[in-house]
């Protein structure tokens, strides 16, 4: 039994789904897999069966039935990994733009430095993206800086994906409450675990956009940031943030 398990999101990720769990499985820290398959139509659900074979103990998936979201491929997961007693959950996506290897340090950010929520930041120490076209690049940033207005909360990449949090954060926050769906879910987990008074780091990170494969940013999903983050703070005015000790 391992301590730690990374949740990967899936749609339509088949030429990256294999080389990304055997590069979690090549490191001499033990990570699990729950991979959460929206119903890909190009296969991605065969291929991690077929690893799961290699990988009976380690490698677990969920299966939905469609795009559902990522904020609900995210709670699904949280909660069958916080049923299963993981001490620390990660997210991750599936097509490299997140370096496994980096793992190891938002792993040892909680761990050792026993900080409660670690985030893989783009931008905490200038801007280290590769392969966006400028465009992304600024509305990502100011995105961020955009909810830095808004909540206060000091975090430099709030829409960052690449995470880890340990249980006693997912088990404070009532995952059924979180709203979101799109990418403001990402803001919306660190605005609540923030507003709970967790500890927080951010972990320098070099985001490289996928080789394979296509992105599912789209334009409603911007959309939900914009306006969400607004309604997120009025809502916070109306609610109390305690933790059992």
């Amino acid at each position: 039994m391992s301590d730690s398990i990374v949740i990967i999101p899936t749609y339509n990720e088949k030429e990256n789904i294999e080389n990304i769990i055997r590069k979690v499985f090549s490191f001499i820290k033990v990570f699990h897999i729950l991979i959460i398959e929206d119903g890909s139509p190009d296969g991605t659900a065969d291929i991690v069966k077929k690893l799961q074979v290699e990988f009976p103990d380690r490698l677990h998936i969920i299966e939905r039935k469609g795009k559902l979201g990522l904020g609900t491929a995210y709670i699904t997961g949280f909660k069958w990994c916080v049923e299963k007693k993981y001490d620390y959950v990660f997210e991750m996506d599936a097509d490299f733009s997140h370096n496994p290897e980096d793992l190891i340090r938002l792993y040892n950010a909680c761990a050792v430095e026993k900080n409660d929520v670690a985030i893989g930041s783009r931008y905490v120490s200038g801007v280290n993206v590769v392969n966006w076209p400028i465009g992304r690049v600024l509305l990502s940033y100011y995105a961020s800086v955009y909810v830095r207005m808004i909540t206060r909360m000091k975090i430099h990449d709030s829409t960052a994906g690449f995470m880890c949090y340990t249980r006693k954060v997912l088990e404070t926050i009532d995952l059924d409450k979180i709203k979101f769906k799109g990418y403001a879910f990402q803001i919306e987990m660190k605005f609540t675990s923030w507003k709970f008074g967790f500890k927080i780091k951010e972990v320098p990170i070099i985001f490289t956009d996928r080789q394979e494969g296509t992105s599912k940013m789209s334009g409603s999903i911007a959309r939900e940031a914009l306006w969400g983050i607004l309604k997120l703070k009025i809502s916070s005015w109306f609610k109390t943030y305690k933790r059992s000790v």
